[in-house]
């Protein structure tokens, strides 16, 4: 472990929580990790958005843990419940190793999933893969409760970013995701991602090289919460991909929760997606609604995904 990794970790702030807490003596946040790196998964990927996954998958690496508790997770055994197992412990090099056998096993991509709490482990990792041959691309996955003074710290590294806008209504975000300020931090750090890598950018293959492309998940029973998200991303480009997902499934703890006790209805869907048109938002990815339901993973299982396309139904208008 570097100096500037244990300097990070001593009192960490590596996300907007700014526990403080000292987790090289094994201290845990919010997030409930310490100092090790912890993943639940490493594999190829088919189920993101087509210039991820591609042909050949999307070299992903889930970590365990989360910033948020998202109380509708669909990873909620790897993000909430992973004390219960799920989890290998890694060193730096052997994090480096796996994203080398994920190149060389066709990956379009290493895909960082959930890395906000774990992002100073992550680059290191990723300047030690580059050493041992990594070429390409770094995508950095996660629930857009990210730390912009850490995403600066790793400037340069990143190729695509890839965060979600679940709200911008500080109420939802207490009520769902158990944090009282997300609608404050996400639009700085969308900008900063935007700054960092510029708008999504696609080799001739329509594979993702470099860029934004930031996701939505429509939430049934709260449109006006999609307008204020969609509205952002139009202010904050017209060129910003989105991805407007309407793959919502009652999960986890969404069945006591009544608006998110159901699938989201194709009116609901298709008023969004107008909106969105009606923005000026042309570079948006959208969703059938058989998606709902189907791409549900089982962290039990040594393969948790149970479909080998990507994200179903998705396409851009």
């Amino acid at each position: 472990m570097n100096g500037q990794l244990t300097d990070q970790l001593r009192k960490c702030e590596c996300c907007p929580r700014k526990c403080g807490i000292n987790r090289l003596k094994g201290k845990i946040g919010f997030c409930r990790i310490s100092d090790s790196i912890q993943i639940s998964h490493a594999d190829l990927h088919f189920g993101e958005e087509p210039p991820v996954s591609g042909t050949r998958g999307s070299g992903a690496i889930f970590f365990a843990g989360c910033n948020l508790h998202c109380v509708f997770c669909q990873n909620y055994q790897i993000s909430q419940e992973f004390q219960q197992g799920h989890t290998r412990t890694l060193t730096t090099d052997e994090l480096a190793s796996e994203m080398i056998r994920l190149q060389n096993e066709g990956a379009h991509n290493i895909n960082f999933v959930s890395p906000s709490h774990l992002i100073f482990h992550m680059a290191d990792a990723i300047k030690m893969a580059k050493r041992k041959g990594l070429v390409v691309p770094v995508v950095y996955n996660s629930n857009g409760y990210d730390s912009v003074k850490a995403l600066r710290q790793i400037r340069g590294l990143v190729d695509i970013y890839l965060p979600d806008i679940k709200y911008l209504d500080n109420e939802l975000g207490m009520q769902f995701s158990a944090v009282n300020n997300y609608a404050d931090v996400v639009p700085e750090v969308l900008k900063e991602m935007l700054d960092q890598v510029g708008h999504l950018e696609m080799n001739k293959e329509d594979i993702a090289i470099r860029g934004l492309l930031v996701r939505h998940l429509v939430l049934p029973d709260y449109p006006d919460n999609s307008e204020k998200c969609l509205r952002f991303l139009a202010d904050l480009s017209l060129h910003t991909y989105v991805s407007i997902m309407s793959q919502y499934s009652p999960r986890y703890k969404a069945f006591d929760y009544p608006g998110l006790n159901r699938t989201l209805t194709e009116d609901e869907y298709d008023k969004v997606i107008d909106y969105a048109l009606d923005l000026g938002l042309k570079n948006a990815f959208v969703q059938g609604l058989e998606s709902q339901g189907h791409y549900l993973p089982d962290f039990n299982h040594e393969s948790p995904f149970n479909t080998a396309s990507s994200i179903s139904g998705s396409s851009c208008v």
